[in-house]
Parts: structure tokens; sequence; C-alpha cells
């Protein structure tokens, strides 16, 4: 169906940033307006046909495609709505410079035909195969075609990449996972509840399988989703985020959906048992197109280490791979980057100087500099390990001390409370839920790179759960959110063949039951979180066993999910001495920044 020229379009937008740190110097196109072809449909063999609608710039011609693959019902996408899943971009942006989205809806999902598979099954690599193929014969398309998107859109791109399409020329990833199982439903070693009970029930109901939306009801509400009045409406939802994820957690997802859950949850404790596919993570050296992958520092137990284990070990060359490490953003819908995505691709399909390929190959945002800082690997090359101990203060409610020497040996606690259960009033002033730590600095220090923790850890019961949190402390008392991480004391095995410089991925399939009061180390990453601490300013450590004691929410502008944990009410110890420590990584301050 072609769209009618007298309609009302769709109206653009950009909001949130859009470079990191940099200007182009010049556009290949821009000022092409926009039409559309909706409800295309893609033959992929079976007698099953997915559904697709195409954008096009307003003239007649031949363009790139841009492709992104949907495992929902895109009908509102494109009207600004303000979801979850709204991570395509915005289609007259591309449009306006030359490029054609494709935004298609996976098989089963909603005018899609067939039956619906487990989520990034290989069948919908294949399927994306095709339709990557069928995108480039179109007769508005000069046969090169890329990938963009968030999240969904983003983990797919790396799958399909990796089988070398042959009209596949680049892609641009952003807030993505590797490796599906440890990445998204068993973070730290338990599922991901919270988030797969917020991501099924907004997504998934038999609602949003039959939604249809018009083409003049998706502009009409474009204009006011993407006009001047997108800050207010952004500052209203995330002022009633946590009530509408409420009402998205209470909502009943399909039955396929529903048996997907199951698994996950509760019968899919190892790789070997759960259903959700493995991921990129073991193909990534079979890509070889240019690509830029974009890590949100938002987000904790969802989107993180992806990122950075697709730049270390895609066989993409050196020269022809970025990756950028942006703020902290949590916007609905998901328009962050689109002018570096259009930058890149002219830079790589069209061959425009616009400085592209003069960029640092790694770009990472530095927390209290508020600005990037540059390398060409991430860790940076010149970095250097700084090791800080955790050391007692007294009493377990003492602010305690991180110290760059082994400290004394001696023990805190901390008392674990399952996720959910009452507790006495005043449980706090008897017996602390959480232990802190920080050194200041007389000088000003750099960290980007890795963050590591290892804790001598011992607990009287037969699991428990150990978070860990990395904040600075300004000058004004006010903490900033840097990193997190989390691992379960009864699996705390490395998978050292998953592991890459930034993350210690952890076989969370082998448990191994605590012996109560004895201690064992646990070694795990944290999400890295560069940043620039200043004369007088601290580094700040806390440590819980539960989820929402240490993070943030999105109304908070952050992406952190509560985990079920811990498992039991239990006194958590920390045995501190040589054996206890923090691990971050200094760079010099005369590293280049832009």
């Amino acid at each position: 169906m072609s769209h009618d020229d007298h309609a009302l379009p769709l109206k653009g937008s950009t909001y949130g940033p859009q470079y990191a740190g940099w200007t182009p110097t010049a556009v290949a196109m821009q000022g092409l307006g926009d039409r559309a072809l909706l409800d295309q449909f893609i033959d992929v063999g079976d007698g099953v046909r997915l559904h697709a609608d195409v954008y096009l710039p307003k003239g007649e011609g031949r363009y790139p495609a841009v492709v992104c693959f949907a495992g929902y019902s895109t009908e509102g996408h494109t009207a600004g709505l303000p979801t979850g899943t709204n991570e395509i971009g915005s289609p007259p942006v591309f449009t306006d410079r030359g490029y054609c989205p494709v935004v298609v809806e996976r098989r089963g999902m909603g005018r899609s035909t067939g039956e619906q598979v487990v989520f990034f099954d290989p069948q919908d690599v294949d399927d994306h195969e095709k339709v990557i193929a069928w995108a480039a014969a179109q007769p508005w398309c000069n046969g090169d075609v890329v990938l963009f998107g968030t999240s969904y859109y983003g983990m797919v791109q790396p799958l399909v990449a990796a089988r070398r399409p042959p009209a596949l020329r680049a892609f641009f990833a952003n807030e993505l996972c590797t490796d599906f199982y440890r990445h998204l439903v068993a973070f730290g070693g338990v599922p991901g509840l919270i988030f797969l009970n917020l991501w099924m029930g907004a997504n998934f109901t038999r609602e949003k399988y039959d939604e249809r939306m018009s083409e003049g009801r998706r502009a009409l509400i474009s204009h006011v989703t993407n006009g001047m009045l997108h800050p207010l409406l952004e500052k209203i939802v995330h002022k009633n985020v946590n009530r509408m994820f409420a009402s998205f957690m209470s909502a009943m997802p399909v039955e396929a959906v529903r048996r997907m859950y199951v698994n996950w949850v509760f019968d899919g404790k190892t790789r070997e048992t759960s259903t959700i596919p493995e991921g990129s993570t073991g193909v990534l050296g079979q890509i070889e197109v240019p690509f830029v992958a974009v890590q949100n520092l938002a987000h904790f137990n969802v989107h993180q280490f992806g990122t950075y284990d697709l730049f270390e070990n895609a066989g993409t060359p050196d020269d022809q791979k970025w990756m950028i490490v942006g703020p902290a953003q949590y916007d609905l819908p998901v328009y962050e980057w689109q002018g570096e995505a259009l930058a890149f691709f002219d830079h790589v399909l069209r061959g425009t100087d616009n400085g592209y390929a003069r960029q640092p190959h790694v770009r990472y945002w530095v927390d209290g500099a508020d600005e990037f800082g540059t390398a060409s690997a991430f860790p940076p090359l010149d970095g250097t390990l700084t090791r800080l101990y955790l050391a007692s203060a007294g009493e377990d409610e003492a602010l305690h001390r991180l110290t760059p020497e082994p400290a004394t040996a001696s023990t805190n606690t901390w008392v674990a409370v399952p996720l959910g259960l009452p507790v006495i009033g005043g449980l706090d002033d008897v017996a602390v839920q959480s232990l802190g730590y920080e050194i200041s600095f007389d000088r000003d220090i750099r960290l980007a790179g890795p963050v590591t923790a290892n804790l001598r850890f011992s607990c009287n019961e037969i699991d428990s759960y150990v978070m860990a949190r990395l904040s600075r402390i300004d000058a004004q008392g006010d903490r900033h959110h840097l990193s997190m991480g989390a691992i379960r004391p009864a699996a705390p095995t490395e998978d050292a063949a998953r592991s890459t410089r930034n993350e210690i991925a952890i076989d969370s399939g082998r448990r191994i039951p605590l012996v109560p009061g004895e201690p064992v180390t646990l070694r795990f990453s944290l999400t890295p979180g560069p940043t620039h601490l200043k004369p007088g300013e601290k580094l700040r450590l806390d440590i819980a066993s539960r989820s929402d004691l240490l993070r943030l929410d999105p109304s908070q502008g952050y992406g952190h999910y509560d985990l079920p944990v811990p498992p039991y009410l239990c006194r958590n110890t920390v045995h501190m001495g040589d054996c206890s420590w923090i691990e971050v990584t200094e760079v010099p301050l005369a590293a280049p920044s832009v």
C-alpha cells in the first residue's frame, strides 16, 4: 500500500544525544522528505510471509535500505509512542538523508504469518537473512543494506551479520546482549524475573498481537509525541513509569510466550536446559562488515557486556569497527544516536568525508568530567590496574574504608532479607542490610575500564546473594552512580572460555551449596563506569544482598530491574585483609578527549 502524498506525514524526532563528542563536517544527502510503502509482505518460504512497513525519500530513486528486524508488533513504533520497544529510531530522520527504513515483524507477530518460535531462534536468523536479500532487490534500493536498532533490534544484528549476507554492508547496534543466557535470562546467577515479567507483559499480550493502527493515526500521534511536547511527555512518563510497569507486569502474555517464561524462570537452570538460544557470542569471529556498537551506562542487568564482547571478538578489521560507551540515558522511545548512525552509514556506503574515518575507535563518556574520553581499545591500552582493599572501621553500621594497601584481618556483616518479605520496624537500627566503603583522593584521577570485585565471603545459610555498587561522591556529598555487579555465592565458578577483558563470565549453572560459616572467594565483574574524580571527591563501594537497596530506576534515568534475591533470611560476612578488594583501571589524565 502506497502512502497518499496528501496524507499527514510522520513527524520525525532526534531527541536525545546524537553524536559522541563530535559534529560531522558533511552529509551526503539531506532534505529528501518521506513517503511510505505500508503493508509489504516478504516471502520467506514454507508459505510464511513477514509484514514490513517501508519508508522512502519522497522523490523517486534508489537508496540504501536500513533493515530493522522486530520481535514485536510495530504498529505504534513509528508514531513515537512511549513504549520500551520503540527502538528503531524515527523513519523520517533516515529518509530525509537518503535511506529507506524497512521495519519487519518476526514470524507469528503482528501481521506476519507463520508459527512463532522461541525468541532469537535460528529460524529468525534465516528469516532476517531473507529480508536483507529481499530489500536489496527492491526497485527503490541500490542493493546496499545496513542494520539499525536498539535492544532486540540490536541483539539480532550480530547473529545475521555472522551469516555474511551478500548485500549487508554495515550495522549499527545499540544496547545489545551477545550471550542471551547469562546477559538476559540468568543475570548474576538468578532468573531476570522482574524484567521478564515487564517485557513479556508489555509486549506479548493478545491485544499486542492483534493491534492495528491506521497510517493517519500514527502520523497524528507522531506530531504530538515528537513535537514540542516531547520533553514534557518524557517527564510525565518518567514520573509514572513505576505505575506503568506495574500494569505491564499484571498483564497476561499469549500462551506460547508464557511457556517460554516457564522454562526460563523455573526449568532452564543451566544453558543445556534453557530454551533460549546462546546468542552471537560464539560466532562473533565470523563477522566481517564494519559496525558501530553503543553501550548505555544506564543499564545494569540487561543490555550489559554484550557491546564489549562484540567489539573485542568480532572478526571485523580493527580499523572498521567503533564502540561508544554513552552517558546514562533512559528515554521512551529510543531516539539516541540516529545522527551518529547516519554519519557512519554515509562514511561506509557513500565515502563521505565527514570526519568519521578520523574518529577514535573507542569513545567513552566520563562521569565527573562530562566529556568523552578516547582510546583505540577498551579497556584503554595505557590503563593501569589499581587495587583497593576493603578495610573495617569497626561496627557494621560504620562507614568503612577502601585502602591501597592490604588491611588488617577483620570481618563485618550484613543481613539478607528476601525481596518482598516483611520485617519488624527498626530492623536497620540493630542489623544493617548493607555495608559501605569509601576512599578520598587528593589528586585528579580518571578511571575507565573493567571493574572487578574479589570478596572473601561466608554465610550462615547454604546460599545468599551479593550485589556491589560503585559510586562517585562529589564535594557536596551527592552520589553519582557508576557501576553495579552481582553474584550468587553458590554459583561462583568462572566460565573462562566466555570471559572477556571487561567481564568475568560466571557459569551460573554450576552450583555448589555453601557450608555455613565456611569462607569462599567470590570474584565477579561490575559494569564499567568511567569517571573523573577531583581532589576531595570519594569513590564509594556499597555491598548488599537485595537489588532494590542499591539500584536506581527509570524515573531517575536508569534501567535497573529488581532480581528475586536473596533466597534466604541469613547473615552474610565479608572477611577483610588481603583477600577482599576491588580493582579499577586508571588511565592517564593526558589521554585525549573530545
